[in-house]
């Protein structure tokens, strides 16, 4: 079955991209994040019918992402996100499949922790590396923001992989999205959240959302939680064990691939 099936996703009203993006596309946000069961994620979707709509493409509401990390050398933003630094970050390329949009990323705490995205768009080829234009974009986001890293030192790290639902309070401006199908890969080896678990995501301001109150009624609890900082402590040899990876292993397996990596994309 689809993600979209799975979660009741027809008992939503849909919404145009501009839409979202008008009213809810937050690069400066609080976000909190979930691990819920699939039943309860059906159940807290349910819920939300009233007062969220849900991204619709076309008649298509969900998406493929593809996400590839970038990191030092001594995996300088893993460590920074294990250890609670203040001045986290992350760089990624990640790719919208079946649209063939691509955007550059770089995350940021700010002082407050909340976090901070800035995006460029680049064309679709460029998926998976920094070019020209998005070493420039990087390295004057990250001097800005007070992180002593260059693109010089970065290489591509880990892939993600994922299903994603969108929903948006048009109202009141805050968002949450649900991601199933969870990987991480790193070579041939593939770290898989498991099936019948959602990673729910909610995105809006310093006080907790409607969704963060129905979420606490349904019995979760916010998770810290990065999906590139979990694959990388499961599929990484020799990383010191930490709070992330006794998580990871609760709700996630590791194994070899063994399908090429081209024929795992996402068909547009």
């Amino acid at each position: 079955m689809s993600l979209a099936l799975d979660l009741g996703l027809d008992a939503l009203r849909g919404a145009t991209l501009a839409e979202v993006d008008a009213a809810a596309a937050l690069q400066h946000r609080t976000d909190r994040k979930y691990l819920l069961p699939l039943d309860r994620a059906r159940d807290l979707v349910a819920r939300l019918a009233d007062s969220h709509r849900v991204l619709d493409l076309a008649g298509r509401r969900t998406t493929s992402y593809l996400s590839t990390y970038f990191d030092t050398e001594q995996l300088g933003a893993w460590r920074a996100h294990v250890q609670r630094r203040r001045r986290r970050w992350k760089v990624r390329t990640r790719l919208y499949a079946e649209d063939g949009l691509c955007r550059v990323e770089v995350k940021t705490k700010d002082g407050r922790g909340a976090t901070v995205k800035h995006a460029l768009k680049v064309p679709a080829a460029a998926y998976g590396e920094l070019d020209a234009q998005a070493t420039e974009f990087v390295d004057e986001v990250l001097a800005a923001s007070g992180i002593p890293v260059t693109t010089r030192e970065l290489t591509p790290a880990a892939e993600v992989r994922y299903v994603r639902a969108a929903l948006a309070d048009l109202d009141h401006g805050t968002r949450a999205t649900l991601d199933g199908a969870l990987t991480c890969h790193q070579g041939e080896r593939t770290a898989a959240l498991d099936s019948g678990h959602v990673l729910v995501e909610t995105k809006g301001g310093v006080r907790p959302a409607p969704a963060d109150r129905l979420l606490l009624n349904l019995g979760a609890k916010p998770v810290s939680l990065s999906k590139y900082v979990i694959g990388q402590s499961l599929l990484t040899p020799g990383l010191p064990d930490n709070d992330v990876r006794r998580l990871a292993r609760t709700h996630f397996t590791t194994g070899a691939s063994t399908v090429p990596l081209y024929e795992r994309t996402p068909a547009a």
